[in-house]
């Protein structure tokens, strides 16, 4: 058996931890591009949301490597993606391809019937081994989150342009070709020293922008056309509202034993939107209102076309921005989105904050005077 899994940020570096640790023969799908697009849109229904298409391409570029088996998360709630087992295995028969598909839900309770699928895909019962190897691969996920963290601090400071960029994409390359935790680990600790070590401009004028939406969206590189870098080489700092590790924790260790990081993020939303709609509706205005009461200069929500949690959040966005008064820009991907127009509204955006700055300055002078 030959297992293969979707991309989704820094998710691999966890997913190949932990099936390698439990001696699992993995196959690692090649980084999201323009062609694993292309494949995907090809086998997928027009309609459906961008991330199925993308991981469908992910699975096709891995198949043709030799894997034979797809391993992925599953979700229980109001939204396509709890489909998408279903959808995808049955678009791959149609396409050609018949390969077997576990299904790792979030437990809600149930580990039994999570173990037994663990069972299946690592070929072992023994209980320990398997929680040893969640807690390494969820360490290693947080660590990786926390490097990506330092990105987002150092790239709007650094003093020569694509420091930051050299160290953090040599990381994701050499990573494919180390083994197991230890060697991730260190490999993490050692990428992180230095990026560290990266030149800061002290002059160097940085803005906070808050990013929120559908968490593959965000967390995708490819997907949100890499906004990351772009935002940083504009100067400008940024936060996300969702994060690989916070999802695992949140789901695969808190809600099952009904207890919540995010209940301050849900009572943030509460006075918008009181209930749970599907996707990460209520998470995108919970945390667009702290990143406002956190002082940020603006808020980006990302999300793919269709996605209708979004649309829902997209409605009331605007009216948080009034009652804060801050700044928000929605972009909408899909297929089609061109990267020229994306970039175009970004720097509209930042030139926009970066004036609001001055001007609350001067305002703030003038009236010390």
């Amino acid at each position: 058996m030959k297992v293969t899994f979707p991309h989704m940020g820094n998710q691999y570096v966890g997913t190949k931890v932990l099936l390698e640790e439990l001696g699992v023969d993995i196959i690692i799908p090649p980084k999201c591009s323009k062609d694993t697009l292309n494949t995907g849109v090809k086998y997928s229904p027009e309609s459906i949301c961008l991330p199925l298409k993308v991981n469908i391409g992910n699975y096709i570029e891995s198949i043709n490597m030799g894997a034979d088996t797809i391993a992925i998360t599953g979700s229980c709630g109001p939204c396509r993606f709890g489909y998408y087992s279903v959808l995808q295995k049955e678009l791959l028969k149609e396409a050609g391809y018949d390969i077997d598909v576990i299904l790792l839900d979030p437990p809600q309770g149930d580990y039994k019937l999570f173990f037994e699928r663990i069972f299946k895909l690592t070929g072992t019962k023994n209980p320990y081994r398997i929680i040893k190897a969640l807690k390494k691969a969820y360490n290693v996920l947080k660590a990786v989150d926390d490097l990506e963290d330092m990105t987002y601090y150092k790239r709007p400071r650094e003093k020569v342009k694509g420091s930051v960029d050299k160290y953090y994409d040599t990381f994701h390359k050499d990573v494919r070709m180390v083994y197991g935790y230890k060697a991730v680990s260190k490999l993490i600790q050692e990428t992180k020293e230095r990026i560290l070590s990266v030149e800061e401009d002290p002059n160097r004028d940085v803005i906070k922008i808050g990013i929120v939406g559908e968490i593959y969206t965000i967390i995708e590189p490819f997907v949100s056309l890499d906004i990351e870098k772009k935002l940083g080489n504009l100067g400008v700092e940024i936060d996300k509202s969702l994060k690989v590790s916070r999802w695992l924790n949140e789901h695969l260790f808190m809600h099952p034993l009904g207890l919540s990081t995010e209940k301050e993020t849900w009572e943030s939303a509460e006075p918008y939107l009181k209930t749970m709609v599907g996707g990460h509706a209520r998470e995108t205005i919970g945390y667009a209102v702290r990143f406002a009461k956190s002082n940020f200069d603006g808020i980006i929500q990302v999300y793919p076309l269709g996605c209708m949690p979004e649309i829902v959040a997209q409605s009331i966005l605007p009216t948080v921005e009034k009652d804060y008064n801050i700044p928000y820009l929605c972009l909408i991907v899909d297929e089609m989105t061109g990267e020229a127009g994306y970039m175009t509204r970004l720097e509209a955006f930042v030139d926009l904050l970066r004036r609001r700055k001055e001007t609350f300055k001067g305002e703030k002078l003038l009236s010390g005077y």
